[in-house]
C-alpha cells in the first residue's frame, strides 16, 4: 500500500520550476496596470496644458500669450471735406404757413388748388362780405354827418368871435361856441375810427397770400363755414383756408443721437442726398441746433439749411445728410 501511495503523491506534487514562473505572473500584471495609469495621467496633463494654450491654425497667437506689442497710434484727423457723420432726416419747408380767418364767416370763393404757386398779395379766398360792406356805408354816413356838424360849429364860432369883438354877445356865448366846435371835432374823429374799423373787417373778407410760395394743402370749399379757433370734435368748422410754404427755402430736420453731438456744430458744411434720388447732391449748412434735448428719445434736433434746393427735394420725404469735416 505504501508504494502506490508515494507514486500518487509524487504525481500530485508541483515542480519547483513551475512554482517560480507562477510567482512572476502577478508582478507582470501590476507593472502593466501601473504603465497604463501613468500613460493616462500624462495624457490628461497634456490635454489641460493644450486647453490653457490653444493653438490657432491660422497662425494667430493664442489668447493670453505674452507677445511684444508696439504702442497704439491714434488715427489721423479727418481731412477737409471728409464725412464725419451720416444721418437721415426729413425734408421740411423752413416756414409752413396756415392762413386762418380772423372772424367767423362763410367762404364764397376759393381760387387755388393743391400745388398751385402764388405770389405775395394774390387773392386766394373770398368770404361773405355784405354785412361788413353795409357797416362801411353806415360809418361813411356818420363821418359825413360829423364833418357837417364840424363845419357848422366852426362857422358859429367865427360869428361869436366877431360879435364878442363888438360887445354884442357875452364871453359865455363865445365859450359855448368853442366847446361846440371841439365836440364836433371829437365826433368826426370817432366817426372816422368807426369807418376804419368797418373797412378793416371788409378787407379781411378778401384773403391774400402773405408770401411767395406753393399751396401745400387746400382745407376748405365754397359755402363752407370757417372760424378762427377750434371748438373740438372732428366735424366742426374749418379753422384754416390753406397751408402754403416757399419750396425754395427748405431744410432737413434730423434727430441726432446724443453720442454724436460733439461731431456737429452750427454753420458746419453738409451734403444732402434725397433717398428718392441718391445721385442728386445738394450743399447745406447746419442752421439750427435745439437748445434742449428729447429725454425720451435721447436725441437732439438739428436742422440743416439746403442752399440750392430744386424740384427734386419734396417736403416730408427722407434725405441723407453727410456732415463734413472742416
Amino acid at each position: 500500500m505504501s508504494a502506490p501511495s508515494e507514486q500518487v503523491l509524487s504525481k500530485l506534487e508541483i515542480d519547483q520550476e513551475k512554482k517560480v514562473r507562477r510567482k512572476g505572473g502577478p508582478m507582470l500584471v501590476i507593472v502593466l496596470v501601473a504603465v497604463v495609469l501613468a500613460a493616462g495621467v500624462f495624457a490628461f496633463q497634456s490635454t489641460k496644458k493644450n486647453d490653457r494654450n490653444p493653438v490657432i491654425s491660422n497662425g494667430e497667437k493664442p489668447l493670453g500669450a505674452a507677445t511684444a506689442t508696439s504702442p497704439s497710434t491714434p488715427p489721423p484727423p479727418p481731412k477737409s471735406g471728409d464725412t464725419v457723420l451720416t444721418v437721415s432726416g426729413y425734408i421740411i419747408p423752413r416756414e409752413r404757413i396756415e392762413i386762418s380767418p380772423k372772424f367767423q364767416g362763410t367762404v364764397t370763393w376759393i381760387g387755388v388748388r393743391k400745388g398751385d404757386q402764388v405770389k405775395k398779395g394774390d387773392i386766394i379766398v373770398r368770404l361773405e362780405d355784405r354785412e361788413f360792406a353795409a357797416r362801411v356805408l353806415e360809418a361813411q354816413g356818420r363821418v359825413a354827418l360829423a364833418e357837417a356838424n364840424l363845419v357848422n360849429a366852426e362857422t358859429n364860432l367865427k360869428r361869436q368871435i366877431e360879435l364878442e369883438k363888438r360887445d354884442v354877445e357875452s364871453q359865455r356865448a363865445l365859450d359855448d361856441a368853442r366847446r361846440a366846435r371841439d365836440a364836433a371835432v371829437a365826433e368826426l374823429t370817432m366817426a372816422k375810427g368807426q369807418l376804419a374799423l368797418a373797412q378793416t373787417y371788409l378787407d379781411w373778407c378778401t384773403i391774400r397770400a402773405p408770401i411767395d410760395g406753393t399751396i401745400l394743402e387746400k382745407l376748405v370749399d365754397p359755402n363752407e363755414l370757417v372760424v378762427p379757433q377750434s371748438f373740438g370734435g372732428s366735424r366742426g368748422p374749418s379753422t384754416a383756408f390753406v397751408s402754403l410754404a416757399d419750396l425754395n427755402d427748405l431744410q432737413v430736420e434730423i434727430d441726432l443721437n446724443e453720442a454724436d453731438t460733439p461731431k456737429v456744430h452750427r454753420q458746419q458744411k453738409c451734403r444732402v442726398s434725397p433717398e428718392a434720388y441718391p445721385d442728386k447732391h445738394y450743399e447745406g449748412l447746419v442752421a439750427e441746433i435745439a437748445p434742449e434735448a428729447n429725454r425720451q428719445k435721447g436725441t437732439l434736433q438739428v436742422k440743416v439749411q439746403v442752399t440750392n434746393p430744386d424740384s427734386f427735394l419734396t417736403p416730408e420725404l427722407t434725405a441723407k445728410v453727410d456732415f463734413l469735416a472742416e
